[in-house]
């Protein structure tokens, strides 16, 4: 897995290189302005960008901008936006393919083991999500769409699989067993009018419209 890093502050950007390595994970690139990233991006097309929101030269949403333009210009690229802010305007309009998608906070990733663990399903086109950004997320609107029709168990579950957390994972922390956390997802599958096909995004298109619905 190869990744290109766009922060600003050099600190925290030659630690995440240094970390990675220790994993296995190939930093191409690690710059710090928007720019450098799309240029990083292009030249070594990585499997991820992880991105910070807050870049120069204003240090407001540059971030999160050249993000967008990053899906548009390679929307086979995962984005991994890496902040210590909730943004919600423009992170949702990320969601609008199954490429792969995260947003964590800085503050709450205390293990570098889960960071790459995010990273990988990121680059497999799935994602990470941090509750918190989901809970941002899901509190933007409430219009009226298919996420209505979700009985309040479905939405919880819905909720972790937004997180990236799996049907083992989703079990454990409703404590229930696998086979209700399945029957769960199945429902969601059939209220969302997704149909089994052979790319079995399923899942990710369940979280996508969960997200857009939200956003």
């Amino acid at each position: 897995m190869r990744v290109v890093i766009a922060e600003d502050s050099a600190l925290l950007r030659d630690g995440l290189v240094q970390l990675l390595s220790l994993r296995g994970v190939e930093t191409a690139a690690a710059v710090a302005d928007p720019d450098a990233l799309l240029a990083a991006v292009a030249e070594h097309a990585p499997d991820v960008a992880v991105v910070d929101i807050r870049l120069p030269p204003t240090g407001t949403d540059e971030g999160v901008r050249a993000a967008l333009r990053l899906r548009a210009e390679h929307p086979g690229t995962g984005v991994l936006l890496f902040s210590q802010y909730v943004e919600t305007a423009h992170a949702s309009r990320l969601l609008g393919d199954p490429a792969g998608f995260g947003y964590l906070l800085k503050e709450r990733v205390g293990d570098i083991g889960e960071f790459v663990d995010a990273l990988e399903r990121v680059a497999a086109g799935g994602t990470a999500l941090d509750p918190e950004v989901v809970t941002a997320l899901f509190g933007a609107s409430r219009r009226t769409s298919a996420l209505d029709s979700l009985t309040p168990r479905e939405r919880e579950v819905l909720a972790l699989m937004a997180e990236g957390r799996t049907n083992q994972a989703i079990a454990g922390a409703l404590t229930v067993s696998e086979r209700a956390v399945e029957k769960h997802i199945a429902n969601i599958f059939t209220k969302f009018d997704l149909a089994p096909n052979p790319t079995g995004h399923r899942r990710v298109l369940a979280v996508l419209r969960y997200l857009e619905a939200a956003g």
